[in-house]
């Protein structure tokens, strides 16, 4: 019986799991960032193609008794992040690292107490991708007793601000800037109208 219903509807917008669901929720009215007039229009959001070279293990150290600081924003709002560690890993022959930080306000809910959030900038921000940077979430939980986490940059996403400037996002730290093209994950959003 459900084989019969199937059939009228879309099949999910995106190549990878990843895609599909982000693209669900964008296409989502009750969630999604886009102002209104976006949303109308929308048929997915815009990846590069899918590049197994951009999965990549990282070693990881954590960082101890790391201070609390405010985050820069792009509006005046100031959210509380830790330096949770840093990432070392070789992307397509280049040596590169990040730090990741932890939101503080994330550990007082049971939902996100596992969430890192790694942002970065490359060769391509401001180009082929949003200017301000991407983001990317790591939980500790991928982290291995080994201290290694394997980073999939075609799992990035946009910042909400990159679609609508009533939200108010962290700003990517000077020094996650990468001396590289990172052609994976999510593209800078282009109007349809």
């Amino acid at each position: 019986m459900s084989a019969c219903n199937s059939k009228d509807r879309r099949p999910l917008m995106g190549k990878t799991e990843f895609q599909q669901t982000l693209n669900a929720s964008y296409k989502d009215a009750t969630k999604s960032p886009l102002k209104k007039k976006d949303l109308q229009n929308f048929k997915g959001l815009d990846f590069f193609e899918v590049d197994s070279s951009f999965i990549v293990t990282a070693t990881f150290t954590k960082i101890n008794n790391a201070t609390v600081f405010e985050m820069a924003t792009t509006t005046d709002r100031k959210p509380l992040y830790k330096e949770y560690g840093v990432v070392q890993f070789n992307l397509k022959g280049k040596e590169c690292e990040l730090t990741v930080y932890q939101n503080q306000d994330d550990l007082r809910d049971e939902q996100y107490k596992d969430y890192l959030f790694l942002p970065f900038t490359d060769f391509t921000s401001g180009n082929e991708s949003y200017g301000s940077g991407r983001y990317m979430d790591i939980m500790t939980t991928d982290i291995t007793t080994n201290n290694t986490v394997v980073l999939n940059f075609n799992n990035t996403y946009n910042p909400y601000c990159a679609y609508n400037d009533k939200y108010s996002c962290p700003l990517t730290p000077r020094k996650n800037h990468l001396e590289i093209a990172v052609k994976a994950g999510i593209k800078i959003f282009k109007k349809e109208y």
